[in-house]
């Protein structure tokens, strides 16, 4: 059996049969962590039966002020439902998990919260999306003051954290089930992007800029100026031939691999973190230079060779269904997890 504690199901969707899933989040409409499901949780995180536990972790400590103060003054509080209690589900493993812990981290942030580092220092194995190429650099001013020295790097404890560090993919969404396109569609655009821009990476900024120059040289740029509908999204990258994918909060972004999805490429500024199954340059995807003009060599080079682009579109898709869906990350963790388990024992 495996135990999954979280805001939402992930592994519990991939493996309905082998999870009992266990909700931080009063929002999802699961079996959740009540004041009835405690007792549940306790004995199922020390059941010789659980050989896994899966973990999505808090962005911090329920009992830290912040939190405290959003859960206890948020209006879900005044209606019974607030996610105070529920958070602390994560807390039960700093006393109680006899099975390995795999801490799923899908979130924005490249760095591992000061919080969270109890949780670091008891799984198995950490899976964080956003994971710095130089994997030392997750402990940036939590567990170290400032940049992570030689002499923090060679500590025996600060080893063995690093050393439990995987990336992982966001993927492809559950919503986009039945959703994506399930044959190549006529190309009518150059390139396509939507996506928010204020208040998000300067990198999309800079690069808007030049797809409207490129626009206005006579490219077929589809910039929609408002949100679409997820079909209509779809459809309108599956209709193009690049989908300019620049990073957001985090580098990672489940456009590069809706777009591929689609049949399109996705064009991204060069990866700043370490990948799991990656989009390869020339064979899944395309990237370009992040500084001025890198964009707009990229877009023109590209569209030079058209039939290369249907060949990185078929291998991507293929890549992206094989490797990049919510089930097949799934898998992949309980697969390697298993794996770090079997070492230990």
């Amino acid at each position: 059996m495996i135990v999954e504690i979280g805001p939402r199901p992930y592994v519990a969707r991939a493996l309905p049969d082998e999870t009992r899933f266990f909700a931080t989040d009063p929002a999802a409409d699961v079996a959740g962590l009540t004041t009835i499901s405690w007792a549940g949780l306790w004995r199922a995180l020390g059941d010789p039966a659980t050989e896994l536990i899966v973990c999505h972790p808090n962005f911090s400590a329920p009992f830290a002020p912040r939190a405290l103060g959003r859960a206890l003054f948020s209006s879900r509080f005044l209606r019974g439902r607030s996610p105070l209690l529920r958070s602390f589900g994560v807390e039960l493993l700093r006393w109680r998990a006899r099975a390995p812990i795999a801490v799923v981290d899908h979130e924005d942030l490249p760095v591992i919260n000061r919080d969270n580092l109890f949780l670091l220092d008891r799984c198995a194995l950490w899976f964080k999306r956003e994971l710095p190429v130089d994997h030392w650099r997750v402990f940036l001013k939590t567990a170290h003051p400032n940049l992570p020295t030689p002499r923090f790097r060679r500590e025996p404890r600060n080893l063995a954290r690093v050393e439990k560090l995987r990336p992982i993919s966001i993927g492809l969404s559950f919503e986009a089930e039945g959703l994506l396109p399930a044959a190549p569609a006529p190309k009518t655009a150059d390139v396509f992007f939507l996506a928010t821009v204020d208040g998000s990476s300067t990198a999309r900024e800079r690069g808007l800029a030049e797809l409207r120059e490129l626009r206005a040289q006579g490219l077929a740029i589809d910039l929609p100026d408002a949100p679409l509908p997820r079909d209509e999204f779809y459809r309108r990258c599956a209709a193009a031939w690049l989908v300019w994918s620049p990073e957001g909060l985090g580098w990672d972004c489940f456009r590069h691999y809706e777009a591929l999805a689609c049949g399109a490429v996705p064009l991204i500024n060069q990866p700043s973190i370490d990948r799991h199954a990656p989009l390869i340059a020339g064979e899944h995807a395309l990237y370009y230079d992040p500084e001025p003009g890198g964009l707009t060599r990229a877009v023109l080079a590209a569209l030079r060779d058209r039939p290369a682009l249907a060949r990185i579109a078929e291998a991507g898709r293929a890549h992206v269904l094989a490797h990049h869906t919510p089930a097949a990350i799934a898998r992949h963790i309980v697969r390697t997890a298993r794996g770090a388990g079997d070492e230990d024992s």
